[in-house]
């Protein structure tokens, strides 16, 4: 098997992935493609079955029980659309396989494929299953018909959660606003970004795409100033915004509301983005968007710019007919302490459960990575009939289960009053509609920004903001970054310290930041990059590597 370097231009590529799609529609499961391009356009993964993991399941693995194939094979599954993105613009080497382990000529391969590849110092083996989700042979052609994935798309409605202010990284207008990378010389925002992807895909696509932001009473205006303002974004019959409700935060030490009298706004909080259902039946959108014939709603947290609109997906779900579909990734050491599937014994359903309701005599099986694998993105899929139906025999408010948060009243100083914010997970959702689903996602579809940690990733050379507004990184393995808080927790601060941007981190491994550093013009982190704490305020010069030991001294050169 050898590795050649192809050229392809748009008509090439149109005529190989039609030579592809039509060899595993004639059953020629065994064709592989080599060459020299490995996927760096994101898009989504959906297995050949839901990704819910039992609390008593082992690990869900789509190439799981094939003989003779060890568990560190190199495969991957793909979509229609990322084997498209992979032919168009990959780099590297790679191959693709059309097949899928349904067929017993495809699985016996499977263990030698993988051997012979990998001898080559290949690392990916691409596979396109045809059938996804096991749907069979009689459905092939809907499934890889474009034409019906942008009906599917045509149906569906996006709404993004766009309640934070970003209070950890000491913002005090709405996270949306914070600038992420520049493109083009253009400073660009997260919502900058998110309206960017839904103009693409309306032109692109030719379908209407409502967009519409969940909105506190602290981010409302400043949201509604962009979208007002913006030239390229016009949307007249959906509403482009509902408020979600509001709360009292609770005084630790009394149990009553707190009172916070230097500034009263404070004293409220949202209940967290479980109360979108609530908002969503007492504002009416579901009636809105059933009006106007649209049958799906794709959310998302406007801080995750890697949940753009996949008409994969939307067709996906539109094929298993499920009411509501939980995208999930697999988990890494890094998201042990988040949010996981399970499933609940005694009902049989998934359940999303958060690491704050979790036992402490259990906290060390629920991060287990291995007894449970998937990870919950908030990326979620629901059939607006299925909820609407569905809160109605609730009066609009859904059981879900109440989460303590622990904060202190003003969030950005840690010495006012403690308080509790009592809040609901949106994803707990999953638990009360029968059929409800989980389909395991490319991490691409995950890029959150929670802390300056993942801004500064974000703001880095790994990632590459294309003119289709897609966060791109060319091999989907991100450094681990740790920053001293008391430096760079706090926007500003992490502003003033790279005022020429952040350093590239294309040849960093991970990168550990100790003390207070700043850094200069075209600063390089490579290895295992780490800078300790000098004790007092320390600058890292213009061009200079940082690698294991530090700054690199000259007598190297």
């Amino acid at each position: 098997m050898s590795n050649t370097n192809h050229s392809l231009t748009r008509g090439s590529i149109a005529a190989k992935a039609a030579a592809l799609l039509t060899a595993a529609a004639l059953g020629l499961t065994g064709f592989a493609l080599t060459g020299g391009n490995a996927a760096s356009a994101a898009e989504t993964t959906p297995t050949a079955a839901t990704a819910a993991q039992s609390q008593e399941d082992t690990p869900f693995d789509y190439y799981a029980g094939i003989p003779n194939l060890p568990s560190d094979h190199v495969f991957e599954n793909i979509t229609l659309e990322r084997l498209e993105d992979i032919l168009r613009y990959g780099k590297g080497n790679f191959v693709i396989l059309i097949g899928g382990t349904w067929d017993s000529a495809t699985t016996a391969a499977l263990p030698a494929i993988n051997t012979a590849v990998k001898a080559q110092g290949i690392e990916k083996i691409y596979n396109f299953d045809p059938h996804l989700d096991n749907a069979g042979a009689d459905t092939l052609v809907n499934i890889n018909d474009k034409n019906n994935a942008v009906d599917a798309f045509a149906k569906t409605a996006f709404l993004k959660l766009n309640g934070g202010l970003g209070t950890s990284m000491g913002l005090d207008c709405a996270k949306s606003l914070l600038p992420v990378r520049r493109h083009k010389a253009k400073q660009m925002r997260f919502i900058d970004i998110i309206l960017g992807q839904v103009e693409t895909a309306r032109n692109r696509l030719g379908v209407e795409l409502p967009l519409t932001f969940m909105n506190s009473f602290r981010t409302s205006a400043d949201t509604m100033k962009v979208l007002n303002r913006d030239k390229r974004f016009h949307q007249d019959d959906i509403p482009m915004e509902i408020i979600q409700h509001v709360e009292p935060k609770i005084d630790l030490s009394t149990g009553e509301p707190v009172s916070f009298p230097s500034n009263p706004d404070l004293e409220w909080c949202p209940p967290g983005h479980g109360d979108l259902y609530s908002t969503l039946w007492e504002s009416g959108l579901l009636d809105i968007l059933e009006s106007h014939g649209f049958k799906y709603l794709f959310i998302s947290n406007s801080d995750n710019l890697g949940a753009r609109p996949s008409r994969t997906l939307a067709q996906h779900f539109e094929n298993t007919d499920a009411p509501f579909m939980i995208e999930v990734s697999k988990r890494t050491e890094a998201d042990r302490k988040g949010g996981h599937i399970v499933r609940d014994k005694v009902t049989g359903r998934l359940m999303l459960r958060e690491m704050t309701q979790v036992a402490p005599e259990d906290a060390a099986e629920a991060k287990n990575i291995d007894k449970h694998p998937y990870f919950n993105t908030n990326n979620i899929w629901v059939r607006i009939d299925s909820l609407r139906e569905k809160l109605a025999q609730s009066n609009g408010v859904l059981p879900l289960p109440v989460i303590r948060n622990y904060k202190t009243v003003d969030p950005t100083d840690a010495s006012t009053t403690e308080v509790i914010q009592l809040e609901t997970a949106m994803g707990a959702a999953v638990s009360l509609l029968n059929g409800a689903i989980c389909v395991e996602v490319d991490r691409m579809r995950f890029l959150p920004v929670k802390t300056t940690d993942d801004l500064f990733i974000m703001r880095s050379d790994r990632f590459h903001l294309t003119d289709q507004y897609e966060m791109e990184d060319g091999n989907y393995i991100f450094p681990n970054v740790q920053l001293d808080t008391r430096f760079y927790k706090n926007i500003h601060d992490f502003d003033d310290r790279f005022p020429y941007g952040v350093p590239s981190l294309a040849a960093a491994a991970s990168v550990t930041v100790e003390g207070d550093w700043t850094f200069g013009r075209d600063v390089n982190f490579y290895g295992e990059a780490t800078l300790h704490d000098e004790g007092r305020p320390s600058y890292v010069p213009n061009g200079e590597f940082v690698g294991p030991q530090g700054i690199e001294p000259d007598e190297w050169l």
